[in-house]
């Protein structure tokens, strides 16, 4: 039988204590505190997935502490799931504790269902983070490969490929959609590799002109062509004893496909414009994100140079098909640019997180990792939202300028619209929405949306 997940309650009112305690024992191991002390102590003690926690316990004190209570949650890894219980007129320091790194809050009289959910999805989200964390320290301890994250079986498969092939000295072809991380997996190959020391040398076929290519290849002698003033020693030859990444194979030229197939048969090369052969120990891996065997019947890609490159080849699965994988990489990118932009304590909201998982994902690794630098910069307070993100929350088309006139123009009309046909209440806004309290608290204030309430 699975655990249950734990729920702190810390409130100086017996009678609500008790009622919360009453209605969530069923579902949850409750604790209780009466005041900000007991509740630090409990916080460490029976390290809570939630805590309900009263906003007016600072009040009554007549200082901040209770938000001492919030900062020490906040600040485990993962963060407590804090949903601040507020009373009338409390809202500002409701929204204050939200800016802290407060999950949600909720207002007195306290309806025990509407609150329930609001447990039932910190709790959840508290899970992911919670597994996130473990799965990627697990990752980074026992995997040989800690650039590669993941652990769905399409993943695992390119882990056991990666194991396999890297020992040995076969070329390799990797396949996949741009942003996959083919250069990641092939400088895996080459680290785990007996030539994990020597050179790593990748070169972009389909980035240098072809009137330079062969030249960034092979090298040439002075006088060669013009400009050629003097003498250049090769890609393949600065990589001599290491490995060389050719990435977009399917760019090579008819003529360097000549060329490149001629060394790999015979591990030769001559300079453009020399006279002499060369030997040379390069190991070849090559990627490519085009069907090679569609190129060789349309007479682009010779045949038997993809025979030669593909002697094992690794399919790289893109973002789409690897499941949960997303929120170990998500929550992977946000940790790091959260560093790099000097921003803590820096979650997703569960929409977030659900578009996140839902999404597409055309651009693979890659667009997710550009996705969340952005959301990073553009988060207020500790909160990423799915706006945040790029994600759009009408399919209406708004000429714009700037992300901000995009929001203000699409989010403001359509959040006024909403909360006019359920009357001003916001709870139903929120739910028809599909977004928390606390993100439509934060759009009103964003916004400067008045309510009746």
């Amino acid at each position: 039988m699975a655990a249950k997940s734990r729920v702190l309650i810390v409130d100086d009112e017996p009678g609500i204590t008790s009622q919360l305690k009453l209605a969530l024992s069923g579902e949850y191991e409750v604790s209780t505190a009466s005041d900000v002390k007991n509740g630090l102590e409990a916080l460490k003690n029976s390290s809570p997935d939630v805590a309900l926690l009263d906003v007016a316990l600072s009040q009554r004190a007549g200082d901040q502490s209770g938000f001492e209570l919030l900062k020490e949650a906040v600040g485990i890894t993962p963060p407590v799931k804090v949903i601040m219980v507020t009373g009338v007129g409390e809202r500002e320091c409701a929204l204050e504790a939200v800016r802290l790194g407060a999950y949600d809050f909720y207002s007195k009289p306290i309806e025990l269902e509407e609150l329930k959910v609001i447990i039932a999805r910190a709790v959840h989200l508290q899970s992911l983070e919670r597994e996130n964390e473990q799965l990627t320290k697990r990752l980074s301890e026992g995997s040989r490969f800690p650039e590669l994250l993941g652990s769905s079986e399409p993943m695992r498969e390119v882990f056991r490929l990666v194991e396999s092939v890297a020992p040995t000295d076969v070329t390799v072809l990797l396949a996949g959609s741009s942003g996959t991380g083919k250069e990641l997996v092939a400088r895996a190959i080459h680290r785990e590799s007996p030539r994990g020391e020597a050179p790593f040398i990748p070169i972009n076929c389909g980035a240098i002109p072809e009137t330079l290519l062969e030249s960034e290849l092979f090298g040439h002698t002075r006088g060669a062509f013009t400009g050629a003033h003097r003498d250049k020693i090769g890609k393949l030859q600065q990589a001599d004893g290491g490995t060389v990444f050719l990435d977009e194979i399917g760019e090579l030229p008819p003529s360097l496909q000549v060329k490149l197939l001629r060394f790999l048969q015979d591990r030769k090369i001559e300079r453009l414009g020399g006279t002499q052969l060369k030997e040379l120990d390069v190991r070849i891996i090559a990627a490519t994100n085009q069907d090679l065997k569609r190129a060789i019947a349309s007479g682009k890609f010779r045949e038997d140079l993809y025979y030669r490159l593909s002697v094992l080849s690794i399919e790289l699965p893109p973002l789409k098909d690897r499941g949960d994988d997303i929120y170990l990489l998500a929550q992977h990118f946000l940790e790091l640019f959260s560093e790099k932009h000097q921003k803590r304590n820096v979650r997703f909201t569960p929409e977030a997180l659900q578009r996140l998982r839902h999404d597409p994902w055309p651009g693979n690794v890659r667009e997710l990792e550009n996705r969340i630098q952005k959301g990073v910069i553009l988060s207020d307070g500790t909160r990423i939202t799915a706006v945040d993100l790029g994600f759009e929350v009408s399919p209406e088309r708004v000429q714009t300028r700037t992300l901000s006139q995009f929001r203000s123009q699409a989010e403001a009309p359509f959040v006024k619209r909403t909360i006019e046909r359920n009357n001003g209440n916001l709870s139903k806004t929120a739910r028809e929405l599909g977004i928390s309290r606390t993100t439509l608290y934060e759009l009103l204030e964003r916004y400067e949306i008045a309510t009746a309430g």
